[in-house]
């Protein structure tokens, strides 16, 4: 009985995004570790997870701001699990009543953006600046203890004129 609720009990797993929908803010995830099942032969296999669908996105976000980022298919994330159903604090907000009554169920999760695999890790990462950029470092925003440096081929900035 423990080894079977053990291999039902969802908390996180890295994934891999399909998909992206930027009206409602959700992503459609590929779990990128395949999970072993044992069939009625006692014969080993390994199954791929069930896609996730309408999955949350997770990014800095509050006091009125965000920071948004363009997400893409093939970024990976990390898929974390709710302790129970979702579905009616997603849709309405607030504190709600669950609509049914699970736990760490695989559609109960969350995609925290930023997370990677050691193929993917971030080339000439600082350890001495914050920066804003991109994956390939040609185009940031550094910021560090005595200085502010933009590197981008076009840098725009408007607003108001002031004397």
């Amino acid at each position: 009985m423990l080894d079977n609720f053990s291999n039902n009990l969802r908390v996180s797993a890295p994934g891999i995004i399909q998909d992206f929908d930027p009206i409602t803010q959700t992503v459609s995830v590929q779990v990128a570790l395949r999970e072993k099942i044992i069939d009625a032969d006692l014969m080993q296999h390994w199954i791929e997870i069930p896609m996730l669908l309408d999955v949350p996105i997770v990014i800095p976000r509050a006091g009125g701001y965000a920071l948004t980022l363009p997400i893409a298919a093939g970024d990976e994330c990390l898929v974390i699990f709710s302790d129970m159903c979702i579905d009616a604090w997603f849709s309405s907000g607030g504190v709600q009543n669950q609509i049914e009554k699970r736990r760490h169920d695989l559609s109960d999760g969350f995609a925290v953006i930023g997370v990677w695999s050691q193929p993917n890790k971030i080339p000439n990462y600082s350890s001495t600046a914050a920066q804003l950029r991109t994956n390939e470092g040609t185009v940031y925003i550094s910021l560090s203890n005595n200085e502010i440096n933009i590197v981008a081929p076009i840098v725009k900035i408007n607003g108001t004129p002031f004397v």
